[in-house]
């Protein structure tokens, strides 16, 4: 990764905006993913980019043979185990119990053996070989042709499929076919329980060879899935397997029918154990005579519920499919999905490979998103383990955006699942002597399951994050029914939290101050008066007095049963109020910027561009306390706040904030590129916008992190949409109050089309470089719009074109590294690499 370098040594992390993938291997081609050649080196990222799932069940994109491969895996989100967190020194409130995703029973695997000879891809001579996902069918497709060591042709095509209209099914084919001579043939279909395959062995070898790295997930040294299965097959032929999670006490049933077809001579028996079934297959295969192997899977997944049960769900779930017919998947799978591409298709005409990517990171929301019903969004989705499978701030700030103005009954069934969590909420709040609700950095199960608080529990502004996307959700849907009974809870809970962790001070008439807590910048960590924190924090304050306000004021019934459900006082919302308008919001008169904090500016800076390129991301490299003591940033913290409440700052004020933050954002969290993208456009660095752009647009597609094989990056494909519809495209949702549009089209980009769905009416955004247009594409409903200080309406048959003089401000480069600048005291700001040398 190249770096361009800045006075002072100071250096960016976005490289140029280039398309880094290897073309040949990796074909343009804007509806599919397309890999042409096998390779071992980078198994990892192709299992990772090349998953199917559909936001409850998640395959990894390993090869079915099961023979090369980095890390197999089978993800049900939620389906997790519990295990006793040891903290070297005990503290009160500290969280006690871990939780992490389990690696589900596999069932991708068929392996193949031609004259008794096993397909591996790695040392096979492949005549050909194409691998496929494509994203408008929403099927994996596999074509290999292998040369066996005795000369014989052999052609593989399989297919792989996890239905977004089935939630609990998964749909798979291997056919093969003798292009040359007869062989005796072996088609092994497998399930397997990796989660229990030498566990010993591989929690030693995990220890031995892994970096620590806190990204990734915990490593189980017990048993985890504790086999309830009765004889593995079931009367009707099929296969199947339960168990029940040795902590967590969750079960898990998962069920296969087999149906192979051939006009060749062919034996079948089943092979069983605790841990492994196999259906096996001995084939008298002639050349020209296909062998095609069809495998449905269903599994379900419950907290509480016997295995038997479940496996009584599979059952029901799999005679449904086989009385509709397998075609019937493959229709309803292209229906949803042209239903899905018809929503959120962010198109960019005559950037091909742009437009690729684009749609691959708007699938993989699908992907994370879809069938989530009931549970929330994980970071990796289910296309790996990384971050043991935990829900975070990511899916508020970075998924609900895409999910509210796409999908908003997706965005409807995320938003439930954190009401869900309310009691854990509050329940966490008591434990840290605070009144109303505290939600869980990271949990599975509504839980604390952050060891290290001080990048963990003290980000409090996930209340304020979790409040945020309810408010977006409901001022672009009107769903107020949700406001009254599920909403407002979590709104007035949260507000409580901010009036009692807060103190006031008697200063200019009275101060609001909230301290000790850390901001998303987790590379600064428990301070004073977080900008990013008490904004949100505000903003939180006011949304939830003007919440409780507006039910009054229209559904004074619905107020009623709220105040008696939250015990709702006399004054606390004038209360809210008050906090809200002496919130403290640092300023600096003299650099003229918004300190990150308190005491933020008073350290010395870190020289990221002396810093050595092995020693990144420093996390990895330095200890806490090293890194706490300068400035430097993880990720974008104060412009992140300049994005989310842009109209609490002047357009003058972003761009002095991002010219002093940019320097020193190390990018080290995905999280950061999309957020700079945006405001690097508004500011006027249209270059550099377009760089962080592409920097977030292939981050799991080029593994610019060196960790997508944990699994894909969702909150940055929730980014890259924000980037495209709110960064170029210029959308803003100003508090409810009216909806704005003021683009920043980069140069060379013919156009840039993105769709938004308001109040049920769904406006497709076209941008030019001369114009603005907007139609209705479905929906009976007018909407007004703010374009550039002009009001203009569009409705049903009447689409609205507006004319543009330019794409905003145009800034040449990048900001200069703040070191050598003077702070209010005379003091020169300098930069150091910290070494024990």
């Amino acid at each position: 990764m190249s770096r361009r370098h800045g006075r002072h040594g100071a250096s960016h992390h976005a490289p140029p905006a280039v398309d880094p993938l290897d073309r040949a291997r990796f074909p343009v081609d804007e509806w599919r993913l397309v890999e042409t050649r096998f390779e071992a080196d980078d198994l990892g990222t192709t299992e990772s980019i090349f998953s199917v799932g559909n936001g409850y069940l998640g395959f990894r994109g390993n090869h079915q043979e099961s023979r090369d491969f980095q890390a197999n895996g089978t993800f049900v989100n939620g389906f997790h185990e519990t295990w006793p967190i040891q903290h070297a020194e005990e503290a009160f409130g500290f969280a006690k119990v871990g939780q992490t995703i389990v690696n589900a029973p596999d069932t991708k695997v068929i392996r193949l053996y031609v004259d008794d000879e096993p397909l591996e891809l790695s040392t096979a001579d492949l005549v050909d070989y194409e691998r496929v996902l494509d994203l408008r069918d929403g099927v994996l497709t596999r074509r290999v042709v292998w040369r066996t060591p005795s000369g014989k042709r052999v052609r593989v095509d399989a297919t792989r499929m996890v239905s977004f209209t089935q939630r609990h099914l998964a749909v798979m084919t291997f056919e093969v076919t003798l292009l040359d001579d007869a062989a005796p043939v072996i088609v092994s279909s497998q399930m397997i329980n990796r989660q229990d395959a030498d566990v010993g062995a591989s929690v030693e070898l995990a220890r031995a060879t892994e970096k620590l790295d806190p990204r990734k997930a915990s490593t189980f040294s017990h048993r985890v899935l504790i086999p309830e299965n009765d004889h593995g097959v079931l009367p009707d032929g099929r296969l199947a397997l339960r168990y029940k999670c040795a902590q967590s006490g969750m079960t898990i049933a998962l069920a296969v029918d087999h149906d192979l077809q051939t006009e060749n001579t062919f034996s079948h028996h089943v092979e069983r154990g605790d841990d492994m079934i196999k259906a096996i297959y001995k084939v008298d295969a002639r050349p020209g005579q296909p062998i095609r192997l069809t495998k449905t899977v269903s599994y379900h997944t419950a907290r509480v519920v016997p295995s038997r049960e479940l496996l009584d769900r599979c059952a029901r779930t799999l005679d449904r499919v086989a009385e509709e017919g397998l075609d019937k998947q493959a229709t309803d799978q292209r229906a949803w999905l042209d239903a899905f591409w018809a929503r959120s298709d962010v198109e960019i005409p005559g950037q091909p490979a742009l437009q690729q990517a684009v749609r691959w990171n708007l699938f993989q929301l699908a992907q994370a998103s879809a069938r989530a019903d009931g549970h929330g969004i994980p970071a990796k989705g289910v296309t790996g383990s990384g971050y043991g499978g935990h829900y975070f701030w990511d899916t508020e700030i970075y998924v609900m955006p895409f999910l509210t103005y796409t999908s908003p009954n997706t965005a409807r069934n995320a938003l439930r699942f954190r009401s869900s969590l309310l009691d854990s909420a509050r329940h966490r709040a008591r434990q840290l002597a605070q009144r109303g609700a505290l939600f869980a950095w990271r949990t599975i199960n509504g839980e604390e399951a952050s060891a290290y608080y001080a990048a963990g529990t003290a980000q409090y502004h996930i209340n304020a994050d979790i409040s945020y996307a309810l408010s977006q959700y409901v001022r672009a849907t009107g769903d107020y029914e949700f406001l009254d009974r599920q909403a407002i809870d979590i709104l007035i809970e949260t507000a409580r939290m901010w009036a009692d962790l807060g103190f006031w001070r008697d200063e200019d008439g009275g101060a609001f101050h909230i301290h000790g807590v850390t901001g998303p910048d987790e590379y600064t960590t428990v301070v004073n008066d977080n900008l990013f924190t008490n904004v949100m924090a505000r903003y939180n304050l006011r949304r939830a007095a003007a919440s409780v306000r507006f039910i009054e004021r229209n559904r004074p019934e619905n107020h009623a049963a709220m105040v008696t459900r939250v015990g709702l006082a006399e004054g606390e919302v004038e209360e809210w109020e008050r906090c809200a308008k002496a919130m403290t919001v640092p300023f600096e008169d003299h650099l003229g910027i918004h300190p990150q904090d308190l005491h933020f500016l008073e350290r010395e800076m870190w020289d990221l561009g002396r810093t050595p390129v092995e020693n990144r991301p420093l996390l990895l490299h330095y200890h806490p306390l090293v890194i706490y003591r300068f400035q430097v940033l993880k990720q974008a913290d104060v412009v992140l706040a300049l994005f989310l409440l842009g109209d609490d700052f002047t357009l003058e004020q972003k761009k002095a904030d991002f010219d002093y933050y940019d320097p020193i954002t190390t990018g080290d969290s995905t999280l950061s590129a999309v957020v700079q993208a945006i405001i690097a456009a508004e500011v006027g660095y249209h270059d550099l916008a377009l760089r962080y752009f592409h920097a977030a647009l292939f981050v799991d597609l080029n593994d610019r992190h060196g960790n997508t094989s944990d699994g894909v990056h969702v909150a940055s494909t929730g980014g890259v949409w924000s980037a495209l519809a709110c960064g170029f495209g210029g959308f803003r949702d100003v508090d409810g109050a009216r909806w704005r549009i003021d683009p920043r089209l980069p140069d060379g980009w013919e156009s840039l089309t993105y769709r938004i769905t308001l109040r049920g009416t769904r406006v497709r955004v076209t941008v030019r470089q001369a114009e603005l247009e907007l139609t209705v594409e479905d929906g009976d409903g007018e909407l007004t719009f703010d374009v550039r200080g002009e009001n203009v309406t569009v409705g049903p048959g009447s689409p609205a074109t507006v004319p543009l003089e330019g794409h905003g401000p145009r800034l040449d480069g990048e900001p200069a590294s703040p070191v050598g600048t003077r702070r209010a005291d005379g003091t020169a700001i300098t930069a150091t690499v910290p070494s024990g040398e």
